[in-house]
Order: structure tokens, then C-alpha cells, then sequence
């Protein structure tokens, strides 16, 4: 155990949980799914939690403390938001694969240096600095400097889907966008690189190239982190598991997961 998580440990917290399970009980890994910030588990039970259950995986997801259906928590770490991922992960009845979208990809990072993930897959990360900053600030200010000072930050509808989404099912998805602590979103501007992970399991990047958040350079950066090149889905938006093809990265995260060798 780190001294820093025993001498300061994370304060515990309501956390919701949604989930699916696949008609026949095949031994596969679950998948655990972690939304970016001022999004929760809702975000992936629109679609994918029914779609990878259809094709027999276990799926979860987790609101983020804060988010959601889970305890309010305006001060929340991005220390305390890897802790909801591990204690949600380790309570899981096999070794899974985190899934990480945004900012929650950050989160998974985290969380795998503390959990021996079968795998992982980190959708459109946001993994902070200066760059990403800069491009929210050019694309939406009135949406991204508030959060800078400690506010909310708000994404509109341009940032987060395509222009193939009609614009009811947009407005519905926006209108259920919360917030993250602020001192998590302060992080992104400055915190530590993640510690490697436990094991080296496998891990894919993957995001669109017309992602008005995450900037094509930044997918790159990320995935040669670990060893490998982003896969790519073009004309699709930040919240690719809500745009109009929804099915295609989905569809692809599965496909990666029957081919690839996962960790032990």
C-alpha cells in the first residue's frame, strides 16, 4: 500500500452503478466503463451497456463520484475518482477491462496502477495540458473559461456530437451534462503523469479525427504511450458511445477484445 493512501486516505462514497448481463454466461471479462467529467453511467446505457451484453460480455458502468446517480462531492480528486474505479472494479465477480471515455480515460490511466485490468481501452482521452485547453478556449470560451477559475465547465452541442445526431436526442444528451469537482478539473491542467500500470495489460486508443475536444496530435500522443497507433473513426464527435454511429467503436472495442491477448 502507498503511505499516501494510508496516512490520507480517500473518503468513501455512494457510488451508482448500472449494468448489463449477456443472456448466457460465457466466462468472458466485464467491461467497466468510466465516464468523462460532468458525465455518468447514463452516457453509456443509452447504447453500449445492451450492445456489448448482446454480445456476451458483462458490462458496468460507474458514475464518478459527483456524477450522476453518486454522492455529491464538489471537492472531488482526481484521486478520489480512481478510487471509485478500482473499488467498483475489484468488487467485480472477474478481472475486467476498464473503459475510459474523456476525461475518464485520464481516471482509468490512474486507476491502472492500482488495479491489474485484464485490458483497457481509453476512448477520446483527455489527458489535460495546456493544448487541450487551448482548443476548448478557441471552440466554446464561454463554456470552458468559468471552469478555469473553479466554475462549471459547460460543452455545447458542436463540441460533443456530429451533425448526424438530430438535434432533440443532442439537446436531451447536454441538458443531462453535470459537473466535475473543481479541484479534478484543475488537475487536468497541471497533474502528474499516471503511474505505470499493474501487469502491462493491453491497451487501445481510439477517437475521431472531427473530436472538436481532443485534437488529432493529442490521440497520437497518447497512444504511442503505449506502444501503439489510435484507431480512428471519422465524422463522429467528442461522445462517440451517443453519436449517430455509436455501433461502430463499440463494435470495434469487442472485436479488439475477442482478437487480443489480455494480461493475467
Amino acid at each position: 500500500m502507498r503511505g499516501r493512501e494510508w496516512s490520507r486516505p480517500v473518503r468513501p462514497a455512494r457510488r451508482e452503478v448500472l449494468s448489463a448481463a449477456p443472456e448466457l454466461e460465457e466466462g468472458r471479462p466485464p467491461l467497466l466503463f468510466v465516464p468523462g467529467f460532468g458525465h455518468g453511467a447514463w452516457a453509456f446505457a443509452e447504447h453500449w451497456l445492451g450492445h456489448v451484453a448482446s454480445r456476451g460480455f458483462p458490462a458496468y458502468a460507474v458514475s464518478l463520484r459527483g456524477h450522476g446517480g453518486s454522492e455529491p462531492a464538489p471537492e472531488a480528486t482526481l484521486r478520489a475518482y480512481a478510487h471509485d474505479v478500482v473499488q467498483v472494479a475489484a468488487s467485480l465477480p472477474r478481472q475486467a477491462v476498464l473503459v475510459g471515455h474523456g476525461a475518464g480515460a485520464l481516471v482509468v490511466a490512474h486507476a491502472l496502477a492500482r488495479y491489474p485490468a485484464r485490458g483497457a481501452v481509453l476512448v477520446a482521452p483527455v489527458f489535460g495540458g495546456w493544448g487541450v485547453l487551448g482548443a476548448a478556449l478557441r471552440r466554446n470560451p464561454a463554456g470552458t473559461l468559468p471552469a478555469v477559475f473553479g466554475g462549471p465547465l459547460r460543452l455545447n452541442r458542436g463540441q460533443l456530437f456530429s451533425r448526424e445526431l438530430p438535434d432533440e436526442e443532442a439537446r436531451r444528451y447536454v441538458g443531462r451534462l453535470g459537473r466535475a469537482g473543481r479541484r479534478a478539473q484543475w488537475a487536468l491542467l497541471g497533474e502528474p503523469e499516471a503511474e505505470p500500470a499493474v501487469g502491462a495489460p493491453p491497451v487501445l486508443v481510439l477517437g475521431s479525427p472531427d473530436d472538436r475536444v481532443v485534437p488529432a496530435s493529442t490521440l497520437t500522443r497518447v497512444a504511442r504511450r503505449y506502444g501503439s497507433a489510435p484507431l480512428l473513426f471519422p465524422g463522429m464527435g467528442h461522445d462517440l458511445m451517443l453519436d449517430a454511429r455509436w455501433a461502430e467503436p463499440i463494435d470495434a472495442i469487442l472485436d479488439w477484445l475477442e482478437k487480443e491477448p489480455v494480461a493475467h
